[in-house]
């Protein structure tokens, strides 16, 4: 029999989206995407000659439960550096990407039937792994007049004795918003010592106004998830980190050990070249994203979609819909069919998302301008 847990899972729109679009390219179809979230471009050249120089040197084995003690050196001068967090190696554990990040957080952190609060809309992963971990997700809703922030007070009133921790995520999936450091600073002071807050830090470093800051710099009292898949283009070499309180650094460690080991060793190894010497390739990457987002922030509002507050992080935007439809998912999945368009559904981000879609600029500006072109048209014949 399935397990209850199983059975409750929701279909995580996204990749129901881009399956559907895979089956339509098997039959000949061409389609533009701008559903997944996941850079365009190769991996920078120094990180695929460590990971070689790694298999060469016989880098397969295990490594330490904690990932590699050069890399995890790494990681804190990258923090120390850009944030100015003082941060010990002791206190970061290399994972196989951030969702196995999740697991481990959310398993160390909250006993079964414990809350966490979450924004309406969010990224579709985190509630569904904290409820198959066991815990419970209490949602805050934010809305896009605010630029989907969330209202410190609105969380202040959420926190009870059952709340063990508060998610954020800054650039936001999926609205590309980015907190700056008074909003984090008012959500730290908010907060207080009632719980901790767990910052997803994944889409650092791609933010084209500002700078982005990492909630380290304001309380310790704080995980930070984070790892190389968006800004070094390394989706599929599945590397990520946890930054976490020293208390709990060997809870996780253990957890670590009975369900992942340790992260891939060589991957491991590349990852380093990512953090010190990819700088030049990312300046690019993060260059060719901005005009992406301004182009694609033009068309979009020409094509009638609405976007109140411009977001300047990650690669996305998050555009109001209701004009079209008030069912997002069938009408990502009647623009997938008519215009041969890729999209995602406002509604795999929560019920705040309904009425919305979500376009990513992760794909050249050619493809981009071709699938803006064809989604006009076809909007414009559906009348």
């Amino acid at each position: 029999m399935i397990s209850e847990r199983a059975s409750r899972l929701p279909p995580f729109y996204v990749m129901e989206i881009l399956e559907k679009a895979h089956e339509m390219e098997l039959q000949g179809a061409h389609i533009i995407h701008m559903e997944v979230g996941e850079p365009d471009f190769d991996t920078p050249e120094p990180v695929k000659l460590a990971a070689i120089r790694a298999l060469d040197e016989g880098m397969t084995q295990y490594t330490h439960s904690l990932g590699l003690p050069r890399l995890r050196e790494s990681i804190a001068s990258h923090y120390n550096d850009r944030y100015g967090a003082d941060i010990s190696p002791d206190n970061i554990l290399v994972t196989n990407g951030t969702s196995p990040a999740m697991v481990l957080i959310f398993g160390a952190l909250l006993n079964p039937g414990e809350e966490l609060i979450l924004s309406n809309p969010c990224y579709a992963c985190y509630p569904n792994i904290l409820e198959f971990v066991g815990g419970v997700p209490r949602y805050v809703d934010v809305f896009e007049q605010d630029g989907f922030k969330c209202h410190p007070s609105d969380i202040a009133e959420k926190l009870s004795d059952n709340v063990k921790g508060v998610m954020i995520n800054s650039p936001a999936n999926p609205t590309g918003i980015v907190l700056d450091g008074d909003d984090l600073a008012d959500l730290v002071e908010a907060i207080g010592d009632r719980a901790f807050i767990v910052s997803d830090e994944i889409y650092h470093g791609l933010v084209y106004e500002g700078r982005e800051h990492s909630i380290l710099e304001y309380t310790d009292k704080a995980f930070v998830l984070n790892g190389f898949s968006k800004l070094y283009a390394m989706t599929g070499w599945r590397l990520g980190y946890v930054i976490c309180p020293p208390n709990f650094a060997r809870p996780l460690q253990k957890i670590q050990q009975n369900i992942h080991i340790c992260a891939n060793s060589f991957v491991q190894c590349a990852a380093i070249a990512a953090l010190e010497e990819t700088s030049e390739h990312t300046r690019e990457m993060v260059r060719v994203y901005d005009e992406r987002r301004r182009f694609m922030l033009k068309r979009v509002r020409e094509i009638g979609f609405g976007v109140e507050v411009e977001p300047t992080g990650a690669f996305y935007i998050f555009a109001n819909a209701k004009k079209f439809t008030d069912d997002a998912y069938a009408f990502c999945l009647e623009v997938l069919e008519n215009a041969r368009v890729a999209i995602t559904p406002g509604i795999d981000f929560g019920s705040g998302g309904e009425g919305f879609v979500r376009f990513s600029y992760a794909n050249s500006i050619e493809n981009l301008a071709e699938g803006a072109t064809r989604l006009e048209r076809y909007l414009k014949e559906r009348g």
